[in-house]
């Protein structure tokens, strides 16, 4: 059984028990979030429903707030001695998905 869902404006393809990284949450480490948006759902192997017909949803839970790899973003023009050098790292939340229903 999988479903894809919305979260923060991204489809992600979940299952049970899966961990992934979404864009950062709101709420604590522990906290139980629902999510609403759900795109397609596959119940078995022959049966899936998708569009507006989808009444389900998925609940997981907060695991971590993470932060992701640097990103570097350098800007340099030759023979004028200019050189710009920025990071960056993005905020995410490790979550688990505990029940589709």
């Amino acid at each position: 059984m999988f479903a894809v869902v919305n979260i923060n404006g991204q489809q992600f393809k979940v299952s049970k028990d899966q961990e992934i990284f979404v864009h950062q949450l709101q709420g604590k480490t522990g906290d139980k979030v629902e999510f609403s948006d759900v795109v397609l759902i596959n119940h078995d192997d022959h049966q899936i429903s998708s569009g507006e017909g989808v009444k389900s949803v998925v609940k997981a839970e907060i695991l971590d707030h993470v932060q992701g790899d640097k990103v570097i973003a350098f800007k340099m023009k030759r023979r004028k001695g200019f050189r710009k050098k920025k990071g960056f790292r993005q905020h995410f939340t490790k979550i688990r998905i505990e029940e589709i229903a």
